[in-house]
């Protein structure tokens, strides 16, 4: 009888972003808010 075994190890590491990505990441929050907002006052006025 043969026993394999196999060991798996996975490390995660934080990820750094720049400061530049970090203000992309903000204007994207802001327009994805903003659009959803719209998308809700629409379906109010019907």
């Amino acid at each position: 009888m043969t026993l394999n075994i196999l060991f798996l190890t996975i490390t995660i590491h934080k990820r750094k972003i720049s400061s530049q990505e970090a203000e992309h990441q903000e204007i994207v929050e802001k327009l994805y808010e903003q659009n959803k907002d719209r998308q809700i006052s629409m379906y109010r006025i019907m």
